[in-house]
């Protein structure tokens, strides 16, 4: 049988603290389990149930006693490394207004496919992690997923949560009917406008380098920088298959610019931004590979 994952990304942020939570099913060959994973700003776990403790009911995921979706996030894990307990409740959501993929939602055999619920809701609640609290009172939140077989082999995302608004970018190379090319999908929240900068509407990314990542679309352009990294590794899928170690930094020191046209929209200096970057081998300036990472 064909390998398969499906999981979300649920992120909870405060002025001091930030949680991701994790659940998903996975399968490679015969193979099935299910997982939650949990990141903080400096450390992440990963704990496997049975597959049958999975079920996707009303919009939750469950998983024994763990529940994510649109309510919020219920957690109850005991095992000998890991205690936690808690709950946080989401408040009204902040959706897209069409599917983050467009045209691309239609292409079914791509080996990864993103989908974006809220790019920010209110976040209430207290949970506990081996003894340590993490509260969240008027804090706020970001929630998507991912299905397919694999992670990109080679990619960066980044989401920050700031104030009067929220960003998601990521770029990621994208194996398609025998070739390669990067893809772009963004999505910017400021002060109530949503703009997206993507593949299918004309972005491109003109600079992929030593942790920067600088995407254009007519007048519009999006620079993240990555700054100083605070990395926890998380399992990724490899064919269905959660053997690939990526490292996620939940809440790390990032500088974000937008611009439309001849105005910056916003530019500011953050140590709350989540970045994952797994450009590893190619560097892109301009349109061109300039050489590999260590070789210039």
């Amino acid at each position: 049988m064909r390998g398969f994952f499906y999981g979300w990304y649920l992120k909870c942020q405060s002025d001091s603290q930030t949680l991701a939570v994790i659940p998903a099913i996975h399968q490679t060959g015969k193979k099935r389990a299910c997982s939650v994973q949990l990141i903080t700003d400096n450390n992440a776990w990963t704990v496997s149930f049975p597959a049958d403790t999975f079920r996707r009911l009303k919009g939750n995921i469950f998983i024994e006693k763990n529940r994510c979706g649109k309510s919020g996030i219920r957690l109850a894990i005991n095992t000998p490394e890991l205690n936690v307990r808690g709950k946080l409740d989401f408040g009204p959501f902040s959706p897209l207004k069409y599917d983050i993929m467009g045209p691309f939602s239609l292409v079914h055999f791509l080996e990864c496919r993103h989908s974006v619920w809220s790019m920010r809701h209110p976040v209430c609640g207290t949970v506990y992690i081996n003894n340590r609290k993490y509260s969240f009172q008027n804090a706020w939140g970001y929630w998507e997923g991912d299905r397919g077989r694999s992670f990109p082999k080679e990619y960066v995302w980044t989401q920050c949560l700031f104030q009067g608004g929220s960003l998601m970018l990521s770029v990621a190379d994208i194996p398609l009917a025998g070739f390669h090319f990067n893809g772009v999908i963004c999505v910017v929240l400021w002060q109530g406008r949503e703009y997206r900068l993507a593949t299918y509407l004309g972005a491109r990314a003109v600079r992929i380098r030593n942790g920067m990542v600088r995407i254009i679309q007519g007048n519009l352009e999006l620079e993240a920088r990555l700054i100083e990294r605070a990395e926890s590794p998380l399992k990724a899928p490899a064919m269905g298959d959660m053997v690939r170690t990526i490292h996620e930094s939940a809440a790390c020191r990032a500088r974000y610019r937008f611009r439309k046209g001849n105005r910056t929209l916003f530019a500011f200096e953050t140590d709350r931004a989540s970045f994952e970057y797994e450009y590893s081998s190619a560097i892109l300036s301009g349109n061109k590979i300039i050489g590999q990472r260590g070789k210039i």
